[in-house]
Order: structure tokens, then sequence, then C-alpha cells
């Protein structure tokens, strides 16, 4: 069951134009400012509240001079911490954003970039249903993960900047939404069939580490003192290293979006992203060829991610 306070404010943030205005997405970087940060007394603050006119009742009815001056500065205590958590968000600034590739089911990270000119203490920052709590001191980074459904650019939805520092007497509360956007990748089918590799294409060769000689080349920094051709090296000014690295049959996959008829189109992207990870985990090269685009051979993460973000942006 949700707190009264915060039905109250989901209330009055829907019938108060001046506490909606934000609603519409902002460009980076965000500073909040005295405009835009709200403050209400939280539960503990209002107990409190009602403490303190009992306690100045009771100090004026019997004349209790100690009383009476014992409330006056719990009183100006109270009135100070509303002040506290007023600067504790005021001036704090989203500099930037930055998510990490995640595929669609499996969490984004995102990373905010939050920057203050003095310390700011017990911030929290609610977003996407979770709640994380930091302290700025010049400049901080909050990774935060977003859950994720479908593939294609995913929003990044409002988030509420908080505080009860210091005594959890007043929230003060504003809130942020910044224009952008994070992109997801598509889901991988669980199972299914291999690529079909060409007969006459499908292997190339490169270099791996054997255990015959296959030639003598300089020595780089690194190499060990073990495989120095001493002999031959003696009739040369530089060191020769024996190599044994030797030529190893490749596959090279050729994924290719016009193989797959019969499938809808969500299910061709979900088989060709299975045949990316299988290519990339395997150690294979690969070329894909998409109706937006074809991508040539390569391999390595670099063009897993090219091929991924290619497959994502489809319509």
């Amino acid at each position: 069951m949700r707190h009264p306070l915060h039905r109250l404010q989901q209330w009055a943030e829907r019938r108060l134009p001046a506490l909606t205005r934000h609603r519409r997405q902002e460009a980076l970087p965000i500073q909040l400012h005295r405009r835009r940060i709200y403050i209400v007394p939280t539960g503990f603050g209002m107990a409190f509240t009602v403490l303190l006119l009992v306690m100045m009742v009771g100090s004026l009815n019997y004349s209790n001079n100690a009383a009476l001056l014992l409330t006056c500065l719990l009183g100006a205590a109270t009135s100070i911490s509303m002040l506290v958590a007023f600067r504790t968000l005021n001036g704090l600034r989203v500099r930037g954003l930055r998510a990490s590739h995640a595929i669609a089911g499996q969490p984004i990270e995102v990373t905010f970039d939050f920057e203050a000119l003095r310390l700011r203490q017990a911030v929290q920052l609610d977003i996407a249903g979770g709640t994380h709590a930091f302290d700025v001191d010049g400049r901080v980074d909050i990774t935060v993960g977003i859950a994720t459904e479908r593939r294609g650019w995913l929003p990044l939805p409002r988030f509420r900047i908080w505080t009860t520092w210091p005594w959890g007497l007043f929230r003060a509360w504003s809130w942020m939404h910044p224009h952008y956007a994070m992109l997801v990748w598509p889901r991988q089918e669980l199972s299914g069939p291999g690529p079909a590799l060409p007969i006459d294409a499908s292997r190339r060769q490169r270099l791996h580490r054997g255990e015959d000689l296959a030639s003598l080349r300089d020595y780089r920094s690194g190499d060990s003192m073990r495989h120095v051709a001493w002999k031959a090296s003696a009739r040369h000014q530089n060191l020769l290293v024996k190599d044994y690295e030797q030529p190893e049959a490749r596959q090279e996959w050729q994924l290719d979006w016009r193989q797959l008829r019969g499938l809808d189109n969500e299910a061709r992207i979900a088989r060709l992203a299975r045949w990316l990870g299988e290519a990339q985990t395997q150690g294979h090269a690969w070329s894909l060829w998409l109706p937006s685009e074809a991508i040539g051979i390569g391999s390595g993460a670099a063009h897993y991610a090219r091929c991924m973000t290619a497959l994502a942006l489809l319509p």
C-alpha cells in the first residue's frame, strides 16, 4: 500500500500544471534550480510539528521559559532543515548519459553523470521502479538497470531526484526527462539450424600457433629467449626468433536475409541474431546482407555490434 503522502503528491502533480510542466523531454545538460524544486513535509515532519505545537502550548500555559526556549530552538532547527533539503538539490546537474548494449529481455545499463559544485549528501534517484541513493562531491557516475522488452529505440523514462536530508522532516524533489534513447538489440532464437555455408568459398587461411618451425622473424619485445635462433642471428645484425605460426583452415559465414524465406521478419531477425552470436563465440568471420544494407566480411566485438545494431534498426 502506497504512503498517503505519495498519493497526495501524485494527485497534486495531476491537478497542478506547475508541477507537471517538466514532463516534456529536455536537452542535456539539465540543472535543477529553485523554480523546479518542490518541498513538502514528510509524515515524520508533520508529527514533529504537532509535537512542537503541543510543547509550545504547554510551555506558555505553565509559563515555563526553559521549555519555551527549547521549543523555539527546535522550531528554528526545523526551518533550517527545510533550507538544507532545498540546497541539497539546488544546482545539481545531469551532465550526460551513457548506455551499454543489451539484448531485448535483458536490463540495459544506463550511467548518469551528475555534477555539483559542493558536497550533496543522501540524494535519491527514482527510475523504472527502483531507487538509488548516492552522494555527489564534484562529479559522480550512477549506473542503473532498466528493463527492456523489444528491440529498437527505448526512450529514457522520466525520473525523479529527491532527498529528505538532513533529518527526514521535509521531502524535496524534482522531475527530469532528458531527450535520450537507448538502442536495444534483438532477442536471439533459442535453437534452430545453422547457416548454409558455401562449398567453394568457406575456407580461408589464417595463422595459429603450432609445433613445427614455420619461419624466422625479427625479435619483438616479450618473445621468449628460448625461441631465439642464435646461429642464424650470428649471421645478421638483429636477433632472429623462430616463428611457429602455421596456416589453419577457417570458415567464413555468409549470413543472408534472403536465405530465410518462409519466416516472418521478427523470426528472421531472431535467427540472424543467433547466428551472429554463434559466429562471435566460435571465432568465425562473417558477412551480413540485410534489405537496408550489406555488411562485409569481418569479426570481433566491433563488427558484432555493428551487425546487431543494423538488425535492431530494421523496421
